[in-house]
Formats: C-alpha cells, structure tokens, sequence
C-alpha cells in the first residue's frame, strides 16, 4: 500500500511573507464553575449558576455561564456541562478554554495537538481569530488534526479541510494584518492525502501519527497506549453522532485501529475517514460543542433520559480514561432537560 505524504494547502503564505506578531502574553486563569461536584447519573440536576462577575471586572466562564454541573461518573468518565445563554457566549467561553490549554502544553511539553471536527464547530471558534488571541496564543506550537475527514479534494465544497481553511485557518482580523492566515506552520496542519481511497487514506494518516508520536509530537497514553491529543474540539450531530462514527454503524466497535475508513456513512458523502473511540477516549482533554433546538434530543437521551439501554449514541460512548471531558452547550440544545418535571 503506498503512503505519501500531504503537502501544505497552496493558500497558506510560506514563512517569509507572514507577519511579525507581537510578543505573546500570558492569559490569566479560566476560572472553575462555581459548583459543587455532582453525580449526573445519580442526580440528573442541573445546577443554577447566578451570574457574577470578578472584582477585576472580567467576566469568567462560570459568569457567563447561566448552568453548569460538574459530573464524576465510573461508566461515563469525568464530565463537566456547561450551558450558556446563547452561542455567542458559547464561542467566547471556547475560545478563552482553547487558549488557556494552549499556554499550558506549549509551556508544558513545547507543542499544542488540536484536533478538529467538521459542521458548526468550525464557526464556535471565530473568538479565536480575534485580539486578545491573535497576539496571546503561541500559534507556533500549534499542530492541527483532524478527527474525521470526508474523502474528496481539500478544494471540495464537502471537505473539512476547506471548512476550517475558510472558517478558521485563513481568518486573521487583526488591524495591522489584513487578509492573513492564523500563523500556523503549514507543516503543523495534518490534512488527509486525498489523492487515495478511503482505505488508503485512512492507513496513511494513522501511518502519519505513529511517525509523530514517534517524534514526541503526539503524546501516547499510558493507560491505553493510544495516541493521546491534547485537546479535541468535537461536534455532535442530530443524531448523536460524534466524529465519522454513526449509530449502529460497526465502526463504533473497533478497538484496534487508530484511524479507520467507512464506505456507508449515513449522512453523505459516504466515503470518510475517522479517529477510533479508543483515540478520541484517550485524550487529555475534550471540548464538544452542542448548540441548537435540533440537538436536543440527542442532548436530552445522552445526559438525561435516566434509563439505561443498549443502544447507545455515539456520543455516549465518549468516556475520557484518563482526561477532562466538557459539554459547551446552549440553552437550545439542552432544551428539553430544562423541561423535565424531574428536574
């Protein structure tokens, strides 16, 4: 099986025309939820949180946040929800987690992996790409995956690729900079090779990441032995699906592979590539981002149906080993455990 390797997309400016930032400055703390730690499965309360604000004036996650519960559950792992007023707030709450986590492991280990999803994710993190982050964020030591990836050109109106190109990698509003790309090396950014089939592509791209771990890039987990990313920026679908892994699908079993392929999805266009399970649960940290009425009942059977079953979602089979998972949501989408009689 041949394996090569994907070189930078044309539109990123090489090193010697990107701009000069200025010099990065810490971020100070992201302040905890103000709430008492909760069993979800026990209670299956959300926690009012009364909006405050520090003394310095500004305004942290927990302020913002109108809900939030902390959950330490064995059979779903640690969970934090958190649930906001509007998307707005949600995208500047992301924004302030994603570079607080970067500081960390760029000081910590001199790299930051952030893997990526596709659909609305891409659009929660346009606080990112505005001040204070342009000039706070070390971009350097960024290194940019991608959890799943539609099998088409990177040019393709389907890929998700060109979704954050678009919507992320190429939006740098800073006064001084117009018209520049986040300062990512193109290097750093892992697109998949889409010169070859799903199967192909899949095996390259795990083929890419063991390379990486190898280098030390990529962290590996020592209670899994799997790859372990540093944060992944996940999205849910309708349906509870959560990377190119769908409900019933047999993908959502295996327990081998790093990077597999699916030739059925579900939702078109069918031919993808995906991460496994036991990659997206060996990560340090996990953000997924759930905004919207259409997400509610997804919302609602994943974290508060209060039975058990069988059959379920994708989404929760996200169960961390050994890292932080948080649910960024809206009121929207967890619409209907605000009507619960129960709760």
């Amino acid at each position: 099986m041949r394996s090569s390797a994907v070189s930078p997309s044309p539109a990123v400016l090489p090193s010697h025309r990107r701009q000069r930032l200025p010099p990065a400055r810490s971020l100070p703390a992201i302040p905890r939820p103000l709430v008492p730690a909760k069993s979800l499965l026990a209670a299956k309360k959300i926690s009012l949180l009364a909006p405050n604000s520090l003394r310095s004036g500004r305004r942290p996650i927990s302020a913002m946040a109108s809900e939030a519960i902390s959950t330490t559950a064995a059979a779903k792992g640690k969970q934090e929800l958190l649930v906001f007023d509007s998307e707005e707030e949600v995208a500047v709450s992301l924004a302030k987690y994603t570079a607080e986590l970067s500081e960390k492991f760029a000081q910590e280990r001199r790299a930051f992996t952030v893997v990526l999803s596709g659909g609305s994710l891409i659009k929660s993190l346009r606080k990112l790409v505005e001040p204070p982050y342009l000039e706070s964020v070390d971009w350097t030591k960024w290194h940019v995956f991608w959890v799943d990836e539609r099998v088409v050109p990177k040019d393709h109106a389907d890929s998700n690729y060109k979704l954050a190109y678009d919507g992320f990698l190429s939006k740098f509003n800073y006064w001084f900079i117009p018209s520049a790309e986040v300062p990512i090396p193109p290097g750093q950014v892992y697109a998949i090779n889409d010169s070859l089939s799903a199967e192909g592509a899949a095996d390259d791209y795990e083929t890419r990441l063991k390379q990486l771990v190898k280098t030390g890039v990529v962290a590996v987990s020592s209670t899994t032995g799997f790859p372990k990313f540093d944060l992944m920026l996940l999205g849910m679908g309708p349906d509870g699906h959560v990377a190119s892994l769908f409900p019933g699908h047999p993908l959502l079993n295996e327990n081998q592979r790093w990077v597999t392929f699916i030739k059925d999805s579900p939702k078109p266009p069918p031919e993808r590539i995906t991460f496994t399970f036991p990659v997206i649960n060996s990560s340090a940290y996990v953000a997924l981002v759930v905004t919207g009425t259409g997400k509610a009942g997804a919302v609602h059977k994943a974290l508060g149906s209060g039975q058990s079953s069988s059959d379920m979602l994708p989404v929760e089979m996200v169960s961390l080993k050994d890292g932080k998972f948080t649910w960024f949501t809206d009121k929207a989408a967890v619409s209907l455990l605000q009507d619960r009689a129960s709760l």
